[in-house]
């Protein structure tokens, strides 16, 4: 008999929340110690992941679907320019988890999970999907240089810094 959905997405939330738990104490974590700290067997880990960094994905577009529905953002699957302020104000209110993952230069887990939660990944003309590219890294690269200063400034600001980035892009 085949597990529920429900019961894999809660296992899954349990093994990422317990490598970022473990994360932030200490930089070798063994899929054994995740397993452990989740309270499951290390063939738990295996059924769900490949590795660490998949975890850590789950766990950001979960984290984004949750925030979306309860600041009910209506677009949510998609980057446009008017989301620019729900990106920048959910990665500020998850910025200690950020810096935990950051510090671990897991950072590619980020770019991964904005990637599946901004970029749909069929049916766009290759325009479409090259502008989505541009912008799902040309963000992650404004995110992580964030993350860097120490969330300095704030998501309002950041989002008026990318609005002048978009507008400068014209003077290349």
């Amino acid at each position: 008999m085949g597990r529920g959905n429900k019961t894999t997405e809660f296992l899954k939330e349990c093994l990422s929340d317990a490598l970022l738990r473990l994360m932030r104490e200490k930089s070798f974590i063994s899929i054994q110690e995740i397993a452990d700290a989740a309270g499951v067997g290390r063939a738990t880990w295996f059924r769900n992941f490949a590795n660490k960094s998949e975890a850590i994905t789950f766990k950001l577009v979960q984290l984004w679907n949750r925030w979306t529905d309860e600041h009910s953002v209506i677009v949510h699957d998609r980057f446009t320019l008017a989301n620019a302020k729900d990106f920048f104000q959910f990665n500020f209110e998850i910025g200690h988890l950020l810096q935990v993952i950051c510090k671990s230069n897991m950072q590619s887990a980020i770019y991964d999970a904005f990637y599946q939660i901004m970029m749909p990944q069929y049916g766009n003309s290759a325009k479409e999907r090259y502008q989505m590219r541009f912008y799902s890294y040309g963000l992650f690269g404004l995110l992580d240089e964030w993350i860097k200063r120490g969330f300095q400034e704030t998501p309002r600001e950041m989002v008026g810094l990318f609005y002048q980035v978009m507008e400068d892009r014209s003077t290349l």
